[in-house]
């Protein structure tokens, strides 16, 4: 079936020769793991530029003869400069190992066609910025910000371009190519628990904002994150980790079997990690969290390419919940006190992924993976206390177990359309989540009380998109796309007697127009719209029939990123957000709240700089408008959405052993309701990490909130009662921000 497809496509996209014209074809590979290079960018004497592909492979067809230069290079790379002899109706192939050496941004290339403008940046940071957790790795994103509020063990809110994305509605999270985020989630649409991820198995992080990309479906509005993880080690590590608070951290790295052929490169690693604290809070967390992963990669050749991955990870933990401010002032607790520390919770992921790669000699390239997820998820929250009941208090339970199953096809080509390059992908594939016990309910911890919402629910998701790649020039370039996505929601609401499932469908489809223009290597401008959508919660669109089963988010953002000497790196965007309607399920109370037609536009600055070849400076400022529409002036503000976010700092890398890094986080006052009569506030932080390699081992020692501020990281405008008081009242609740926070670790790598 698949040999016909591409055998007819073959000929539909034959390429056309061109007399007196000759090709210059090559094949970029790390030489330190013998496994082809993604990403390379290789210039053609100065005049046409392109980066390789997941084999390693570049092309410049349609070449007058004559005598050139390659210049190729790679973030974390030497450059080579290559002499090649263009020959009339000849192919030049030549093939480049690239060694590893330290970041130089002077030989850094920002008009690759493949390479957006904000991977550039992230590939940079990835090498510089020290990556402690995953949240850090997150964080890699410019404007993206994180809080946690409920223990060690839930997942993150994330906030991002004026969205306050809760734990994943409007970003959409990949590792490996497996989805993270979980649709029809017990505690919410979207939600992405990353805590699976292994820090230190993080080799690339892709990244981009907008619904611009065909390739990036449900919930890629605000922002899309592809994590991935290595495909080799090097060397093996293990790393043990210890600071304040009773908390310990143990990580390994090991490579089972490792064996390199002339025609064959394989190995199969293991990783694993532990980690535990008590956490800051006067009532101890008492988290604890286990990750095991084991990856089998081997290139056949650098035609063929078999990933074969397997994760798993459990965590529990306690946790001391958010807290009213009028508690704190009038003395009832302390800062880091609790009004009900029995919250808390457990949850468990396992993961498997299969994988394969193809460049067939026809030219196609074809990807295949095939990926299923068995999930669990118990969590305890109380945020009204003792508001709905005044006996027992207002804990709920919010719980799920599922399997997930999916599939993903692809196929590209690349071919001349008159003397110019162009580039077809077709894409497919589903998702199906069968989520089973799927409940919210009323509870004390021990005791259960009764039940809010209890059900099943199926949900799938199909798709399929095309993309087309067309070089107008050599320094202009077009790409266009279009996808459909088909989604089939069905629930059982055991609690209102139903023996069968309720069903509804829906498909949208999302075009998408980039454009980009690099007159040379230090400049690339590009302009980018498209259309994306996120999908309501399958219990919301069946209980109330809503109409807006998959809301749009129609964007553009106009941006250039440049380097106007060889040390500085700037990127900056104006963009524009319209969202068609925005139902968020509040999974802590089981209900839904349409929020109506909303717009952000904002601006982005990113600069990286190298002041020596051992010291590096990073600064990213976004500024964010983000309103309701329809509602009067004035009390048309986006709740908590970030008007003003900073990150920035400097990364120190010395020849004697020595590195470390001083980083600072701003956020500014946003309003945390629609008039801004209430706000959240903001907050400056300031941390670093130093590190010290002698031969085999590294020393390290970080520091969080090195001034020690007294800052609030989740915040919310809740009402609430306390126990005793007549009445309730409504203002802003908290989880406090960690104090100063010193650990210290010690790395084996062998």
């Amino acid at each position: 079936m698949r040999s016909t497809f591409i055998f007819f496509l073959c000929i539909f996209f034959s390429t056309h020769g061109f007399s007196q014209t000759g090709t210059v074809e090559g094949y970029i590979s790390d030489a330190d793991l013998k496994a082809p290079l993604y990403g390379a960018s290789v210039n053609f004497s100065n005049t046409k530029s392109d980066n390789t592909d997941q084999f390693g492979r570049f092309v410049f067809a349609a070449a007058n003869p004559g005598q050139y230069e390659l210049v190729v290079s790679h973030i974390g790379y030497k450059t080579e400069i290559i002499s090649v002899e263009v020959k009339a109706n000849l192919v030049s192939t030549i093939n480049v190992n690239l060694k590893r050496t330290n970041l130089d941004l002077s030989e850094v290339k920002v008009n690759g066609k493949r390479s957006s403008a904000l991977n550039t940046i992230s590939a940079v940071d990835i090498q510089l910025r020290p990556v402690n957790t995953s949240q850090d790795v997150l964080r890699i994103v410019p404007g993206l910000f994180i809080a946690q509020h409920a223990g060690g063990g839930k997942a993150e809110q994330i906030f991002l371009r004026g969205f306050d994305i809760d734990h994943g509605t409007d970003i959409a999270i990949t590792v490996d190519g497996m989805p993270v985020n979980m649709v029809s989630h017990a505690h919410g649409q979207g939600y992405a628990d990353l805590h699976f991820l292994i820090p230190e198995t993080v080799e690339k992080v892709g990244f981009d904002k907008g619904p611009y990309y065909a390739s990036k479906g449900n919930l890629a509005t605000s922002a899309y994150v592809e994590f991935n993880t290595r495909e080799f080690l090097n060397e093996n590590l293990l790393k043990f980790e210890a600071g304040q608070f009773n908390s310990q951290k143990a990580t390994a790295l090991l490579k089972i079997f490792n064996k390199e052929t002339e025609k064959n490169r394989q190995q199969f690693y293991i990783a694993s990690e532990y980690s535990s604290t008590d956490g800051y809070f006067e009532s101890p967390q008492d988290f604890h969290r286990f990750n095991m992963m084991g990856k089998y990669n081997t290139w056949f050749g650098n035609q063929s390419q078999l990933t074969i991955t397997a994760s798993t990870f459990d965590s529990k933990w306690n946790a001391s919940g958010q807290i009213p401010g009028r508690a704190v002032q009038s003395g009832m607790i302390g800062r880091f006190g609790a009004i009900d520390d029995t919250e808390g919770g457990n949850t468990s992921r396992t993961n498997v992924s299969i994988k394969f790669n193809k460049q067939w000699k026809s030219n196609w390239k074809t990807t295949d993976q095939l990926y299923f997820s068995r999930y669990k998820f118990n969590l305890f929250s109380n945020f009204t206390f003792f508001l709905d009941d005044p006996v027992n208090g207002d804990m709920i339970n919010q719980k799920e177990e599922r399997n997930t199953w999916g599939y993903t096809t692809t196929a590209a080509k690349s071919y001349l359309l008159g003397n110019k390059k162009a580039t077809t992908e077709f894409g497919a594939g589903f998702r199906y989540d069968n989520i089973m016990d799927i409940e919210l309910s009323k509870t004390n911890r021990t005791t259960f009380i009764s039940s809010i919402q209890k059900g099943d629910v199926k949900e799938s998701n199909a798709f399929v998109y095309i993309n087309q790649d067309i070089e107008l020039s050599d320094k202009l370039n077009l790409n266009a796309a279009l996808r459909y996505d088909h989604f089939t929601f069905r629930y059982k609401d055991v609690l209102a007697g139903m023996t069968g499932f309720g069903k509804q469908t829906k498909g949208t489809f999302s075009p998408k127009l980039n454009l980009s223009y690099a007159p040379d290597q230090r400049v690339k401008i590009f302009l980018n719209n498209g259309i994306g959508f996120h999908s309501n919660d399958t219990r919301v669109i069946l209980d109330n029939a809503a109409n807006d089963i998959l809301p749009k988010v129609f964007g553009t953002d106009l941006g250039v990123i440049l380097k106007p000497n060889k040390n500085l790196i700037l990127k900056t965007a104006i963009w524009h957000l319209y969202s068609q309607q925005e139902f968020v399920y509040v999974g802590d109370a089981g209900i839904v709240e349409p929020s109506g037609k909303t717009r952000r536009m904002g601006v982005d600055l990113s600069a990286r700089y190298q002041f020596a070849k051992w010291l590096f400076a990073d600064i990213d400022i976004n500024l964010t408008k983000a309103r309701a529409i329809g509602e009067i002036k004035g009390e048309d503000y986006v709740p908590l959405a970030p008007s003003f976010t900073s990150i920035g700092g400097l990364t120190a890398k010395a020849k004697n052993g020595f590195s470390g890094s001083l980083r600072y986080r701003l956020i500014g006052e946003r309003p945390a309701n629609e008039d801004n009569s209430v706000q959240a506030e903001g907050y400056f932080l300031l941390d670093a990490v130093l590190s010290y390699r002698i031969k085999q081992f590294d020393v390290t020692i970080s520091g969080e909130n090195l001034l020690n501020r007294d800052w609030r990281e989740a915040q919310f405008d809740t009402e609430s009662r306390l126990m005793n008081e007549p009445n309730p009242v409504a203002e802003i609740h908290y989880t406090p921000g960690t104090p100063r926070f010193i650990k210290a670790g010690i790395s084996f790598h062998f």
